[in-house]
């Protein structure tokens, strides 16, 4: 990992009430899981442009972080991309194979609404 710089910070998304999705969701999370999803967070922070296995892009500007957690669970953060941050828009634990259309489409909502 490049340590020198940040080549991608990230933001968390804000609503217009000023809550902070993501970062309520990681609050909730065991300590164990907020690691590990913070790790990857900074991998990709410091290491963008990166790939699979740990960043996929999704189209329509979305992109996911890819954290796998214990006992086999798995943790996605959207996000995107603008003004060379990387804004997180929603987190979730995934329990299918396909993320679910309703995670994709509250990523995009929040996207339009961060680019306003």
């Amino acid at each position: 990992m490049n340590h020198s710089a940040k080549q991608l910070p990230a933001r968390f998304y804000r609503t217009s009430g000023g809550h902070e999705p993501v970062r309520d969701w990681l609050r909730r999370l065991p300590l164990a899981d907020r690691k590990t999803i913070g790790r990857d967070i900074k991998e990709v922070e410091f290491s963008w442009p990166i790939g699979l296995p740990l960043v996929r892009p999704f189209g329509r500007g979305l992109w996911e972080v890819r954290s796998s957690l214990g006992s086999g669970r798995i943790a996605r953060v959207i996000f995107c991309i603008d003004g060379g941050e990387m804004f997180l828009l929603h987190g979730f634990i995934k329990k299918t194979q396909k993320t679910p259309q309703r995670d994709l489409d509250l990523a995009l909502k929040r996207m339009k609404g961060q680019e306003q």
